[in-house]
């Protein structure tokens, strides 16, 4: 069995595949990482080895606690990977879009794909047909874009995010979730259809925190996967493994 450690800049992602199954999930606080280890070792006996994949802070003495217990693979641009690398700077590729191109591999191999990841930024990752990794997009998620019309204006609220029943907003409020949420959606759907025009057979995932929020509204025909992340870990850990 294997755990799976997806650190953010303030919660932790932690499941248990059993080969490529999950058997468990759970998200925790940073601070709370080791115990909640500790009590997962506790339930699943047979876990050998863990991956971390970290965006966010750990600190050395919790690797080395996390190291004791299991064969550890820390994720980073020097990590073996499924799939040629051709972005210009290997090394900046965040391991957040490495483990979604890596599940998009062992799902989808040797198909054009486009991974789009809709968290705090929204990113678009594309491999091609050869399993050759070409770059992406970046640009920001929902909230961000509701924080930066509060934050870098003098008037307007910071609002929750909300599904507008018209693109034409009759107030400050409505217009607003119009310019955000069908901003996003009508992004989206256009650079999926760039893609479309320049690769053939695509096939798009949408994955992240406001995936299924998305996915209600996007016209274009995608796989929405919560976990997709998760199964790149995996799939990691495993081809270094040699499993």
């Amino acid at each position: 069995m294997n755990l799976i450690i997806d650190i953010g800049n303030s919660l932790v992602k932690l499941a248990v595949f059993d080969g490529n199954k999950i058997e468990h999930k759970e998200v925790v606080e940073l601070d709370l990482i080791l115990v909640r280890i500790e009590v997962i070792k506790s339930m699943f006996s047979t876990i050998r080895k863990a991956i971390v994949s970290s965006v966010g802070k750990l600190s050395e003495s919790d690797i080395e606690a996390i190291a004791s217990h299991f064969e550890l693979v820390i994720l980073n641009s020097n990590t073996k990977l499924p799939f040629t690398n051709l972005y210009k700077t290997p090394k900046t590729l965040g391991v957040d879009r490495i483990a979604l191109v890596c599940a998009s591999v062992k799902s989808y191999p040797n198909n054009n794909v486009l991974i789009i990841d809709a968290g705090t930024c929204i990113t678009y990752d594309f491999v091609n047909s050869k399993n050759e990794y070409l770059g992406g997009a970046i640009s920001p998620g929902l909230r961000m874009r509701y924080k930066a019309l509060n934050n870098l204006t003098a008037n307007l609220p910071l609002l929750d995010t909300e599904l507008p029943n018209s693109i034409i907003g009759n107030s400050t409020e409505t217009s607003m979730h119009s310019g955000v949420v069908f901003g996003v959606l009508k992004e989206i759907e256009g650079v999926i259809l760039e893609y479309e025009q320049n690769y053939s057979d695509l096939t798009v995932i949408l994955t992240g925190g406001d995936s299924n929020f998305l996915s209600k509204q996007l016209k274009s025909s995608i796989f929405a996967t919560s976990n997709f992340l998760l199964e790149g870990l995996n799939f990691i850990l495993q081809y270094n493994s040699n499993e």
